[in-house]
């Protein structure tokens, strides 16, 4: 069974950087698209990015475009998110997730869902 565990989240000033982290365990995902989401307080979880398997394309959220840059270490059978410019509406839980295509994620597809780190970005 695949887990998903993410670390990194925290409270940060706007303006201001995290990097995110998501190892997986269970199974390798070198083969898989990988992927984070984002659930705001009274809001549906969206998507933020994805990365095909092999990391030779990667998706993001309009919203997020320009700033926030995904990657993946399949040696480590993990993936970053690394967020700059952060702003108080990227306050979220952030979620990291697979699926078997990274553009299906943008579209709120995914086969494991890990459980979330909490980012919080002050004003």
């Amino acid at each position: 069974q695949v887990q998903l565990v993410e670390s990194g989240g925290g409270l940060v000033q706007a303006g201001g950087s995290l990097r995110l982290s998501c190892a997986a365990s269970g199974r390798s995902l070198s083969r898989d698209a990988m992927g984070w989401f984002r659930q705001a307080p009274g809001e549906e979880r969206e998507f933020v990015a994805s990365i095909t398997w092999s990391g030779g394309n990667t998706y993001y959220a309009d919203s997020v475009k320009g700033r926030f840059t995904i990657s993946r270490d399949n040696a480590k059978n993990a993936v970053y998110l690394q967020m700059n410019s952060l702003k108080p509406e990227d306050t979220a839980v952030y979620t990291c997730a697979a699926d078997r295509v990274a553009i299906w994620m943008v579209n709120g597809s995914y086969s494991h869902l890990g459980q979330g780190t909490q980012v919080t970005i002050s004003s």
